[in-house]
């Protein structure tokens, strides 16, 4: 980079992707990468950008958006293990690709404002409730999950469940095991 003329590049290619190290100012460096690009366009403009570059410029607001609308309702959590930060990216924009597919195939709370958070608690629910109702076999000791197995309970009995009905108390709370 120290002796790279400014605005100049310099291309790296493979049979899959397409590299350009551009140089926009003395000692700064720009290093896209693309699958789409097979050859070295430059733009005609005075600082001959890649075209690459230009590309990228011109479709990255979609990504910020992506960004903002996932962080209104995100897992993500503080951590220094870079799994668990792709971990959480993937469930967000998960989630977030769910809510899209059945608002569109759905005309499921249209004039609510609240249609994500409704949606992403109806998701955490079914995907939980299998989990609740197979532990409703299983003895229980705090009062919080008592009082959510208890209205899972009132749903289950209308349906039916497979585990034998006992009753056994907690303290503050009365329910079925």
């Amino acid at each position: 980079m120290k002796n790279r003329k400014v605005t100049s590049s310099v291309f790296a290619f493979t049979e899959k992707a397409t590299v350009v190290s551009y140089c926009p100012k003395k000692g700064k460096n720009v290093l896209p990468m693309s699958t789409m690009h097979k050859d070295a366009d430059l733009s005609a403009r005075e600082d001959r950008k890649p075209q690459m570059a230009l590309d990228y410029n011109e479709t990255k607001g979609v990504v910020d958006n992506l960004d903002k609308v996932t962080a209104t309702y995100s897992c993500r959590r503080m951590t220094a293990r870079w799994l668990l930060v792709i971990f959480f990216n993937i469930i967000n924009v998960s989630t977030y690709n769910a809510f899209v597919l059945w608002s569109k195939n759905k005309d499921w709370n249209r004039r609510k404002m609240s249609r994500r958070r409704n949606f992403l608690e109806q998701l955490g629910f079914k995907l939980v409730k299998p989990h609740i109702e197979r532990r409703l076999c299983l003895p229980r000791a705090s009062t919080a999950s008592a009082t959510i197995v208890k209205d899972i309970q009132m749903e289950t009995h209308s349906s039916g469940s497979n585990c034998r009905q006992e009753t056994w108390q907690v303290p503050g709370l009365s329910h079925q095991k």
